[in-house]
């Protein structure tokens, strides 16, 4: 029976909370908040007439949007009784994203709070038409609106530079997967990307660099060169390019939010505009001096800019990762602080902050800041991007500040997808679709005040190691399309299986459109090893190590003293709670207590290489044997020749034979590169 759109604000708490999903049922996604499969079906194959009320806005968007569903329409000045796709604006609504959906036999009827509502509405109307190639659409009802106000990707341009098209391109997508946020990450060292007529070199000179990769440039000698140079690598958008990119977004009902680093990742500032130096610094620097008064009126400057082509509510302004190592020796810096009374360099930053905030405020802007922005004092009116986990964008939260959650461990999709050794270069780790999709921004075990000030999630994909657009797209989908779930469905509704089978299905209809995601459907998994415990003869034995001076890392320290004898091998990543981490001269020198003579016959262990992030093999495995934990004697001695390669790699060091020991002695030396050693279970048979 059909359900009048003007009861289903009323039925809503109750239909909400005693109705789920059927799995089998559901073919969208984002998975909808309500769904009900009917009798009969819809002949599509006709020609529909469109009708919308007089209360429906934005009808030319939302005519574009009905005719790309793929169905033949004609826009229609009546309702009709057969064939029809009724715009119908007579319900409340709990949320303005929010709208209903009902396909029968005789047509199809939505209702919205909003255009972006229809058009969310039409979203889903596509993908049902797409599901049913025969042009057969099943009868159904749906209600739904988002979880979250903020569903976003943010797309980093300064590492490597996108074109227009490329953008417009994950726009679209981003619109059928009822996402409405795209965070452009303008400015870093790598390269400046808006055009800013007060500052003209920013573009002419900061803009360009050679070697044309991120990893030579930045590991080289990192120069920019003129515009126009030969091997001149980079580019910028113009301000008619980036009005024409906002207004393409905003006929898809998504926002972008230009990001302004500052005051740290400012070396292309510095490096058009050195004046702008900690006086006392050598030339390369990378952040902004907070002591000169010309430092705020540039960037005041450049932010008029931004606000003239930007009309979004929110400026980023970036604030991570400021080493603020300068302004401890500036004498500018160190004036300012005395004239504001500043006692710390972080209180610095946090007077940066709240001049640029206040600026912003006054010509009606907000700030996002990265969660760094906590550091000194939190600007009055600041929003959080919680980037380093979810502690800063809690701790924001309880100061009620809305927080945007984009946890490294869930978000950051410029780690590998799936097996690390079968994908190009990353900066490290390993965050498969179904982890991605696991992420719950505001659990049930959050506080209520908490909770209501998570204003959304966002995916994160930044392009150090990432230089064509091919592999740009690999990198962000299907990824991108669990966080698209994750920011508008109910947990309730989420069901991994389910969703990756969607996400089969629109991988492949991606590749036939020309995008080129991930191929889900090759996908190989995590580390074989990690899956099953391991049962072995030294399984919950002491160790010792025995340079506690050198011990394995408290970042990584799994599950601390019984990490490489609780049986449980690394998957393939090493900040999985498995891997444990050393860093100090010493490297892995443990020693393994039996509690009585055992017969053995091999001691292996397993260690992995990632040079992005400094990890490495051991130049040196030795490996002793003892009965009286004073007397040992040498059963192995490995050495291995440790190269700096781009693709990660895991290898098994270790000794077989036979032998009689109470007390087993590892030892793992690092190699010239230093960096970290990571192993994650001495196995003994």
């Amino acid at each position: 029976m059909r359900i009048p759109t003007k009861i289903i604000t009323i039925i809503i708490a109750i239909v909400a909370s005693t109705l789920s999903l059927s799995a089998q049922d559901n073919q969208i996604t984002p998975a909808p908040r309500l769904f009900e499969a009917e009798d009969g079906e819809l002949d599509a194959t006709q020609t529909l007439k469109l009708y919308m009320d007089e209360y429906v806005t934005d009808r030319d968007r939302l005519l574009e949007a009905a005719r790309a569903t793929g169905l033949d329409i004609k826009l229609v000045r009546r309702p009709a009784k057969q064939g029809y796709i009724n715009f119908i604006s007579d319900g409340e609504y709990v949320s303005e994203e929010q709208y209903y959906l009902y396909i029968e036999e005789d047509g199809i009827e939505i209702s919205a709070a909003t255009p972006a509502g229809y058009f969310y509405a039409l979203q889903t109307l596509r993908q049902i038409v797409e599901n049913n190639p025969d042009g057969k659409l099943p009868a159904c009802s749906m209600l739904d609106y988002p979880r979250f106000e903020y569903r976003g990707i943010l797309i980093d341009v300064s590492r490597h530079f996108r074109s227009m098209d490329f953008l417009k391109r994950q726009i679209d997508m981003m619109a059928r997967l009822k996402m409405n946020r795209l965070h452009l990450h303008l400015t870093d060292a790598a390269g400046w990307r808006m055009e800013i007529d007060s500052y003209p070199r920013l573009t002419s000179y900061a803009a360009w660099r050679t070697p044309a990769t991120w990893k030579e440039w930045w590991y080289g000698d990192r120069q920019y060169v003129e515009e126009g140079s030969e091997g001149a690598y980079g580019g910028y958008y113009t301000k008619a390019e980036l009005r024409e990119l906002v207004a393409y977004a905003a006929d898809r009902y998504i926002t972008i939010i230009p990001e302004i680093e500052m005051p740290g990742h400012s070396d292309e500032v510095l490096a058009a505009y050195p004046e702008l130096r900690c006086s006392h610094m050598p030339e390369r620097q990378g952040e902004l001096c907070i002591g000169k008064e010309a430092t705020f009126e540039m960037m005041q400057a450049i932010l008029d800019e931004v606000i003239e082509v930007f009309p979004s509510e929110y400026i980023h302004i970036g604030g991570d990762e400021a080493s603020k190592d300068n302004w401890k020796l500036c004498e500018d810096c160190q004036r300012r602080m005395r004239e504001e009374g500043l006692e710390s360099v972080d209180e610095l930053q946090s007077y940066m902050i709240h001049r640029i905030e206040e600026y912003l405020n006054e010509r009606g802007r907000q700030i996002i800041g990265w969660d760094e922005i906590l550091q000194g004092g939190l600007a009055p009116n600041a929003t959080v991007m919680s980037w380093r986990g979810e502690e800063g964008g809690i701790a924001a939260a309880e100061a009620c500040h809305y927080v945007i959650m984009s946890p490294h461990g869930y978000c950051y999709i410029d780690a590998p997808q799936d097996a690390p050794p079968t994908q190009p270069e990353a900066i490290g780790g390993y965050l498969p679709l179904e982890k991605v999709y696991s992420y719950d921004p505001a659990p049930k075990t959050m506080s209520a005040k908490v909770a209501y000030h998570i204003k959304g999630v966002q995916a994160n994909l930044w392009a150090e190691f990432i230089p064509t657009d091919e592999h740009y797209e690999m990198m962000l989908w299907p990824r991108a399309i669990a966080i698209a779930e994750v920011g508008w469905s109910e947990p309730r509704v989420k069901d991994f299986t389910n969703f990756r089978c969607r996400a089969l299905d629109i991988v492949e209809r991606m590749q036939a459109e020309g995008y080129n995601p991930f191929d889900l459907k090759n996908e190989i998994g995590d580390r074989p090893e990690s899956r099953e415990p391991i049962d072995h003869l030294a399984l919950g034995k002491t160790v010792t190590y025995n340079y506690p001076s050198f011990y394995y890392g408290p970042q990584y320290a799994a599950a601390g003293d019984v990490a490489l004898v609780d049986g449980l091998r690394g998957t393939w990543t090493y900040a999985d709670g498995r891997w444990q981490g050393f860093l100090g001269r010493g490297g892995v020198d443990v020693t393994i207590d039996m509690g009585e003579p055992t017969v053995v016959h091999s001691i292996k262990a397993d260690f992995m290489q990632y040079c992005g992030p400094g990890v490495f093999m051991p130049c040196k495995v030795e490996i002793w044997g003892s009965l009286d934990g004073e007397n040992f004697e040498p059963l192995t001695v490995i050495d291995h020749e440790v190269k700096y390669e781009d693709v990660p790699s895991f290898m098994n060091f270790g000794w077989e034979g036979e032998t009689e020991v109470r007390y087993i002695r590892y030892k793992a030396h690092r190699s010239r590169f230093s960096g970290f050693l990571f192993t994650d279970e001495i196995v003994v048979k």
